[in-house]
């Protein structure tokens, strides 16, 4: 399937089709299910492509919502394509040593869509950082690539496919254990890794519902569910409530 890419030549994401639009809806419902939205709910999306995502959780949870993206070629299609009070778009690039991983601003959701395999080296110091970003019991809500799905594992661990897909030099797809501890050493609680998602962007039209059925069936068998395409990723910011003496 065609992929669109960056201004330096990485694929980051793949081209428009319904399929691609169907799974980002469902990937936005997911997360969806993770929040409890009110008035002052602010989003913050990392690595938003062109922003159909960050346009999704607009639209469905009517929080405020700023999607980011290292690539403004990227920021600049998603201004044009995607248009909400509540929804706006800035250039970002998120690093590990530096103030600027993410806006002065804090926020009640940190999400992403395949965005911190990016940062596979920096991922603790960068967990870290985006969990200051967050507002007490906020969370950080991300899906990522499964290493184990047996195509990732290919395109991710084989020099000759790693260019054929033309991945960025330090990017690296992960397991459930790896983030895991990631996500601890990095100071969150309440988190949880799952296997989801069984649909290829470039699926045919007529194969959507089949495939999503049979995926969500897929995910319900042990064993089987550690080949999802994707691994969904929930953990929230530590909270002490005040000593009532105090």
């Amino acid at each position: 399937m065609a992929s669109i890419q960056d201004d330096r030549g990485y694929n980051q994401g793949f081209k428009p089709c319904k399929a691609l639009t169907v799974r980002f809806e469902r990937r936005c419902d997911r997360m969806i299910r993770e929040m409890t939205i009110t008035p002052s709910t602010r989003i913050l999306e990392l690595g938003c492509g062109i922003g159909e995502l960050s346009f999704f959780l607009a639209q469905k949870t009517g929080a405020q919502v700023v999607g980011t993206d290292l690539c403004q070629e990227f920021i600049e299609k998603a201004r044009t394509a995607y248009q909400l009070p509540n929804l706006s778009f800035q250039q970002l690039k998120l690093e590990a040593n530096t103030d600027s991983a993410a806006p002065s601003e804090t926020y009640d959701y940190i999400v992403g869509n395949g965005i911190l395999h990016h940062v596979y080296e920096d991922l603790e110091t960068i967990l870290a950082h985006l969990k200051s970003q967050l507002r007490p019991r906020g969370k950080v809500l991300f899906w990522e690539p499964n290493l184990f799905n047996p195509y990732i594992f290919l395109i991710f661990k084989f020099e000759k496919m790693r260019r054929m897909a033309k991945l960025e030099p330090d990017e690296m797809a992960f397991g459930r254990s790896f983030i895991s501890q990631k996500l601890r050493n990095s100071g969150f609680s309440k988190w949880k890794v799952e296997y989801s998602d069984f649909l290829l962007p470039n699926t045919p039209d007529a194969l959507i519902q089949p495939m999503i059925h049979l995926g969500d069936f897929l995910e319900r068998v042990p064993l089987v569910d550690r080949m999802a395409q994707s691994l969904f990723i929930s953990a929230q910011n530590h909270f002490h409530e005040p000593h009532p003496n105090r």
